[in-house]
């Protein structure tokens, strides 16, 4: 059964030690190792993900349960009984520690951590402030410690002060710790006889992840369960990079409230992709109102929704929007082969079935390839001639109640365009129904193509659903047309990814290059550039601007613009500068020197009375053909620089036509931005039109990412608008800029 029963360089060094476990005053000599392995980009931050061994978390040799109790009505003595259970399961050595009690559960109990028999792998706090535990746990050398107490970053500002002083000293003990505002998932029975690939959970509100946990009722394996709480030391992104080199598992499915820090999981999301394992997500914070409940419920920052949407796409995390979505797809990806083709077909009793199925597909994206003549001809063997067999496939019915129905089943597979065969039951109707089941189920068996069903009863009782087809480890049943639809699409879309994925930290700058330093002598910390400046600062970088000449005099205007070359564009310059147009600050289209000399009196005058400081007025190059598009760069409290590029002029303002993506990332990316405007259709042609250059558009966007990384937090704000993209190898030219330094 695949399916459901239901639809600065020191911080960056200080932040990757931490991350790995060592011990602080191994700082010094990790930052060393790092920059002699060259595994930092040029603004210093690491290049790839450490990986915790969590083995002795999950897998303890001992363990031990501080604030242990066996006082019945007492919270402690749930929670202790259930790790007495777990401890046993996992084969471990559990021991109590309580200051007043000689034992617990018949266990001798040790009076505090001091006197543990033993070094332990990991220690269970079962009290209300851990925070004067955690340096005796330190000093006795246990490597893994939970918190379950509440009341941290969760609540508010004094809640998260606390929560900075329990981190601090978690970081200067060198153990990790899971929580505090966790519980105890990490501690569930889970199911040893199942086989296959299995899911590894990752949750910050543990009964969020019930759906998936209870997977294993239908015969999907759970290999581990991370209730990360709030991430005070472990965080989402090192269960990740852990679950992705785990050889049992086949998906990791997470439920995100809120990211501790957008570096780590795009890393974490690097690995797992590295290592082909899918990452399928439920992220919180899609609306205003659930990211701030998701703050109020975790204490961390969300996010802009749309950097973490492109973020996620960028490494290939699969986004979905519902818990019945997370298991069904986390669930396919986690057992289905890999595809044979991208093709699917729709199999039906029912016209109308198959029609209502195939239009809600290929809305969804998915490639509905019509079946050739002479495969239509084949099935019209056991099929009526009148009815429509193109695909989707209508059987009329009667076919699946005899010999025919497995004939059909197996006809469609063989057809090498198709990669996955959905069969769509809106209801039993024994005992053809029955049958139908059983051929399918026993198609699947003799193919590597993916087989799907929805079986539409509202009851789940039929024994075609509960006992064919979720007993079948091949079959992939679903309950909804809309959770087919999602997993199916993320099943084809991640196994595409996979194929051509190349990490883009691979390629990401190690070094300045020499515009850096070109670029450094432009910035001013502080301030915003004038248009002049920041033009200065992509001229650095190679990027095309127009021939100006910044002018304080009417005559030196004149002169300007014989040399610029008639007709001409006259703006004012000024570091405050932002709006020029709406101010009047702006003259396009002079072709005389009288024109130019009174355009530039105008200008000043302006500029005088709106109490604007400039430095100059720009005499410009006039260029008009082409598309106008804006490239940027903002900062992103959770990713940092972002880079955005869209629609430009007006438009930005009118339709917000835009992509983002974190840098680093290559030209395949690049052009993908472009592939997600609406308005991608102006840059092919329209009305005539000839298209524009390109190629020429993605040239810039990679050299302002370039920007973006190597003045790193220097460079707080970039706006190329618009920058005229003029027609095919022509090339691309700012036309205004506006860059505003840290």
């Amino acid at each position: 059964m695949l399916g459901s029963t239901h639809g600065t360089l020191t911080t960056h060094f200080r932040a990757r030690v931490v991350a790995c476990g060592e011990e602080p005053h191994a700082a010094v000599h990790s930052m060393a190792v790092a920059a002699a392995e060259g595994d930092l980009d040029v603004s210093g931050r690491p290049l790839h993900a450490p990986v915790p061994d969590l083995d002795r978390f999950f897998r303890p040799e001992s363990v031990a349960v501080i604030g242990a109790s066996d006082t019945e009505g007492r919270p402690n003595t749930g929670i202790t009984r259930q790790l007495v259970a777990w401890a046993e399961r996992v084969g471990a050595r559990l021991h109590p520690v309580h200051p007043t009690r000689e034992s617990v559960f018949g266990r001798p109990c040790s009076r505090s951590v001091a006197d543990l028999p033993e070094q332990v792998d990991l220690a269970v706090l079962l009290v209300g402030d851990p925070l004067p535990v955690i340096e005796e746990l330190g000093q006795a050398k246990v490597k893994f410690a939970v918190a379950f107490a509440s009341g941290f970053a969760e609540t508010g500002e004094e809640g998260a002060a606390a929560q900075a002083r329990l981190a601090a000293a978690v970081e200067r003990s060198g153990l990790r710790l899971l929580g505090p505002n966790t519980n105890l998932n990490a501690f569930e029975a889970f199911r040893d006889d199942l086989d296959g690939p299995a899911i590894a959970l990752i949750t910050q509100s543990g009964h969020q992840g019930r759906p998936v946990y209870t997977l294993q009722e239908l015969g999907v394996r759970l290999s581990h369960w991370a209730p990360t709480g709030n991430e005070a030391d472990l965080e989402t992104a090192d269960f990740i990079s852990y679950f992705a080199e785990r050889p049992e598992v086949g998906a990791i499915a997470a439920y995100v409230e809120g990211l501790k820090d957008g570096r780590s999981f795009l890393l974490a999301a690097d690995r797992a992709a590295r290592a082909g394992v899918p990452v399928v997500a439920v992220k919180v914070g899609r609306t205003e109102a659930g990211a701030r409940m998701a703050a109020s419920h975790t204490g961390k920052l969300t996010g802009a929704d749309q950097v973490v949407d492109a973020a996620m796409r960028q490494f290939g995390v699969i986004r979905v929007d519902g818990l019945d979505e997370l298991q069904d797809t986390a669930a396919l990806l986690a057992r289905a082969r890999k595809p044979q083709a991208d093709g699917v077909v729709v199999y039906s009793i029912s016209g109308g079935t198959g029609a209502h199925f195939s239009d809600l597909a290929t809305g969804a994206g998915l490639k509905l390839p019509t079946l050739s003549e002479e495969k239509q001809r084949e099935l019209h063997a056991w099929i009526p001639g009148y009815l429509n067999v193109a695909n989707p496939v209508d059987n009329g019915g009667h076919p699946v109640g005899d010999w025919r129905g497995r004939k059909i089943i197996d006809a469609i597979l063989a057809d090498p365009d198709v990669g996955v065969l959905i069969c769509p039951i809106t209801g039993p109707f024994p005992p053809m129904s029955d049958r139908l089941a059983q051929d399918l189920v026993d198609a699947a068996e003799t193919t590597d193509k993916l087989v799907c069903v929805v079986w539409g009863s509202p009851v789940g009782t039929e024994d075609a659903y509960r006992t064919t087809l979720l007993g079948s480890s091949r079959v992939a049943t679903f309950r909804t047309f809309g959770n087919c639809i999602t997993a199916v699409k993320a099943y084809l879309d991640h196994h595409r990814f996979a194929a051509s994925y190349r990490s883009p930290f691979d390629e990401a700058p190690r070094t300045p290059s020499p515009s850096f330093r070109k670029a450094q002598a432009l910035m001013r910390p502080g301030h915003q550039l004038s248009e002049h400046a920041a033009k200065q600062l992509l001229r650095a970088y190679g990027i095309r601007v127009p021939r100006e000449q910044l002018v304080t005099s009417a005559a030196a205007s004149v002169r300007a613009a014989g040399l610029v070359g008639y007709p001409v564009v006259m703006k004012a310059s000024g570091a405050r500068l932002a709006h020029k147009t709406e101010l009047g600050l702006v003259k396009v289209g002079l072709t005389s020197a009288s024109q130019v000399r009174d355009a530039y009196r105008e200008l000043t005058d302006i500029a005088r009375y709106e109490g604007v400081e400039l430095d100059g007025v720009l005499v410009c190059q006039m260029i008009e053909r082409g598309v106008e598009m804006m490239v940027g760069v903002t900062h992103d409290a959770l990713f940092g620089p972002t880079v955005t590029v869209g629609l430009g002029g007006v438009l930005v303002e009118v339709l917000h036509d835009a992509a983002v993506r974190v840098p680093p990332f290559g030209e395949d990316q690049a052009r993908a931005m472009l592939g997600e405007l609406r308005g991608r259709a102006l840059l092919e042609g329209v009305r005539g039109g000839p298209p524009v250059d390109v190629d020429a558009l993605i040239e810039v966007v990679l050299r302002v990412q370039r920007m973006a990384l190597e003045l790193g937090d220097d460079l707080s704000e970039l706006d190329i608008n618009p920058l005229m993209v003029l027609g095919r190898g022509q090339g691309a030219v700012a036309l205004d800029a506006l860059a505003v330094c840290r």
